[in-house]
């Protein structure tokens, strides 16, 4: 019978990483070691996510649904994506500002990569003083504007930077020009790709002096010229409720606050269900199988499982990801 997955960490080293997400997971890194990234639930084909607790611990996303199918993913999900889990779950810490950047979508990237495009969500989980990210342009421009600013080194003028806080919410669609700043440490909910145009990096160099690689030609078609949204989201926090965040094609997430004891029925989604840890420790139950769901963890919740009890003494703050 399935139950609440849990998955080992797979840490990802960054340029511009910090030492916030090993310590959060209580997990040893080298002192010269910047973690960027955590993938806590991926289906990426050289970075599948291994359960790390229960009978099935050891076996890898692939395995799983090749195994479970729509037990496991939902049958009208397993029925669109097959063996491809359609969701990356990230955590990531911003110790340094992250290059600007944009996505293709699912077109762009079939054509170019034989990839899903990249749709994303960004939650706040915690800021140092004076964060700031890039999301969107600060006007509607185009393609010949864009190469104006960009060759007279007067791009970030174009940039619109927004100041960060706990709680914050960003939704960033494919095409939308965008940069986490430094100081931030986020959640981010996304499709299943890696697959980032970098446009201006700072003119950093990585570990070996060497520039970093950007892609100016596909991001300049892959960019929305006029996008001038912040992609703030709007929302109110309400205690053992389920707030809608963001709902598009791709992915719904909601802010669950816990206090106390809830249960939450599902058996009406016919889809997995991804709790993400963004504040506090939650204790979670189903099948029997219980699990403590910590601060920067997250948990699979297969497709057969109707009713999950979560229970957590003093708030806890869940992030509720389904398709």
């Amino acid at each position: 019978m399935l139950y609440p997955l849990k998955f080992n960490p797979i840490l990802k080293e960054m340029i511009w990483g910090g030492k916030k997400i090993p310590q959060k997971l209580n997990v040893e890194v080298g002192d010269d070691v910047k973690i960027g990234e955590n993938f806590a639930v991926s289906g990426l084909k050289n970075d599948l996510s291994v359960v790390s607790n229960g009978d099935l611990a050891g076996k890898h996303m692939m395995e799983l649904i090749e195994t479970y199918k729509g037990d496991l993913l939902g049958e009208k999900v397993y029925n669109q994506f097959g063996t491809k889990f359609p969701l990356l779950i990230k955590y990531i810490d911003a110790n340094d500002d992250l290059s600007i950047q944009v996505h293709p979508d699912d077109e762009l990237a079939k054509v170019k990569h034989d990839s899903f495009g990249k749709t994303e969500m960004w939650y706040v989980i915690d800021t140092e003083k004076d964060a700031s990210l890039i999301s969107g342009f600060t006007k509607k421009t185009n393609a010949e504007e864009f190469e104006k600013y960009h060759s007279s080194g007067d791009l970030m003028q174009l940039m619109a930077k927004h100041a960060t806080n706990e709680g914050d919410t960003f939704f960033i669609p494919a095409g939308k020009v965008h940069s986490i700043g430094s100081g931030n440490l986020i959640a981010e909910i996304q499709q299943t790709s890696d697959i980032t145009y970098r446009i201006y990096d700072f003119d950093r160099r990585d570990k070996f002096g060497n520039p970093r690689e950007l892609h100016h030609e596909l991001a300049m078609d892959a960019m929305n010229f006029a996008d001038d949204e912040a992609g703030k989201v709007a929302y109110e926090a309400k205690l053992n409720e389920s707030v809608n965040m963001a709902a598009c094609q791709y992915f719904t997430a909601n802010m669950l606050m816990v206090d106390g004891e809830l249960q939450k029925d599902y058996s009406q989604l016919d889809s997995f269900v991804i709790l993400m840890n963004v504040g506090g420790s939650c204790e979670l139950k189903a099948n029997g199988i219980s699990i403590e769901l910590n601060e920067m963890e997250a948990s699979l919740i297969p497709a057969t499982i109707g009713e999950v009890e979560l229970k957590a003494d003093g708030e806890a703050k869940l992030l509720e990801v389904y398709i």
